[in-house]
């Protein structure tokens, strides 16, 4: 049996411990300043002079940080029930079906997502002009929609596909019609791919930034990317209230990704043989 020396066991654990050092000291860090108190700038100390949660009861009582919260949960909260609805049915109808120009859609859903988000911002901000919803959280959840569906339904294609024909030939079969075996059969050995595409579209929706400063300028419809510049001035920055808003912003996506990573490594012919 081979057995590491010491060289390269030392070297393996010098490695993890510098990657978890890189990984976690912005978070360490962010947490640090968070809980510092006020008269601390939270930049010059690793240790906060002591624990206090006034920075993030001064995030919401000094700012409109509840309302962009709000804001950013109904944007994300509709980009992922309505994209992953459409990457889903978009996904079947390429994985299962043979139409003309399916492989010329495959191409563009590719092309599409080469594109940079920036190239785009003049054209979508004219669009979104033209058609009265600047200042809109509905034109930002259009927008959203249409980058985080190029992507979902190339994943999704990839689990549809891989569910074996012979088990909705089964389910016809024994009577059932489209939609009961969709939702008896299909749907069910798709939940991991739904899951980790939901878990993309709710990353981009919650923490985008560009398309969400340019569409919007009034207060009462900012996001929460954009509601943390208010913590930042040309003359001061409040260090620790922008680190208690960026901590509050950081718990819904370790919440979802917490509770996610139990469906994203399910397998497909496991929930096919149960």
């Amino acid at each position: 049996m081979r057995t590491n020396s010491p060289w390269r066991t030392t070297g393996k654990t010098v490695a993890v411990v510098t990657l978890l050092f890189f990984t976690l000291f912005p978070v360490y860090f962010m947490l640090s300043t968070a809980f510092n108190a006020r008269n601390g700038s939270g930049t010059d100390n690793l240790l906060p002079d002591h624990a206090t949660f006034d920075n993030f009861t001064r995030v919401f009582s000094e700012h409109e940080f509840g309302r962009y919260l709000l804001n950013s949960a109904i944007v994300t909260a509709a980009v992922v029930v309505i994209s992953g609805a459409l990457a889903l049915l978009g996904a079947v109808a390429i994985a299962r079906f043979r139409f003309r120009f399916r492989s010329t859609m495959l191409v563009l859903i590719l092309v599409v997502q080469m594109l940079p988000a920036e190239a785009l911002v003049i054209p979508l901000f004219l669009q979104m002009k033209d058609w009265r919803m600047l200042n809109s959280l509905l034109g930002l959840i259009l927008v959203y929609i249409a980058f985080s569906l190029p992507f979902a339904i190339w994943n999704l294609r990839g689990f549809v596909a891989a569910v074996p024909r012979e088990l909705e030939e089964a389910a016809y079969l024994d009577g059932c019609g489209w939609w009961r075996m969709f939702r008896s059969i299909l749907l069910p050995l798709v939940v991991p791919g739904l899951v980790a595409t939901s878990a993309f579209s709710f990353v981009m929706a919650w923490e985008e930034f560009t398309f969400a400063l340019t569409f919007l300028s009034k207060d009462s419809v900012l996001t929460v990317g954009v509601g943390l510049q208010h913590f930042s001035t040309a003359n001061t920055n409040d260090w620790g209230g922008l680190m208690a808003a960026s901590t509050v912003v950081t718990l819904p996506v370790v919440i979802v990704f917490v509770l996610a990573q139990r469906r994203l490594g399910a397998g497909l012919v496991s929930g096919a043989v149960k």
